[in-house]
């Protein structure tokens, strides 16, 4: 892959990323898979910060925070948690980093799914 293909599957990884990155309340945990757009680096991600989750909101799920990518700055920034607004009869399935081959570290794009 070019670096300018790299470049521009990253972007729109993140973008999708900025789109929706939720976790679902305890309750309704789900196993986390990979699916969509991603994209892959060679530096891993920190480990996740310390944010206190709200109280529950009715109609509402805690989308916790998250570390992205930054192409511009070349480093990992931190994304503070958020409200989304829940989707009857969807599960949102969490966004995830994860270990590939040779060192590469693989950003996975959270969904909503039946």
């Amino acid at each position: 892959m070019s670096r300018k293909s790299s470049i521009l599957a990253l972007s729109a990884g993140l973008a999708l990323a900025c789109a929706g990155f939720v976790a679902t309340p305890a309750a309704q945990a789900a196993p986390q898979v990979s699916v969509g757009v991603g994209v892959g680096i060679g530096v891993p991600p920190p480990a996740p910060r310390f944010e206190r989750v709200p109280p529950p909101r009715h109609g509402y799920v805690w989308a916790r925070g998250y570390w992205a990518w930054s192409p511009r700055l070349h480093r990992h920034v931190w994304v503070r948690g958020r409200w989304m607004r829940v989707r009857p009869g969807y599960r949102y399935m969490p966004p995830r980093w994860r270990e590939g081959p040779h060192g590469h570290w693989h950003f996975s794009a959270g969904y909503w799914g039946r």
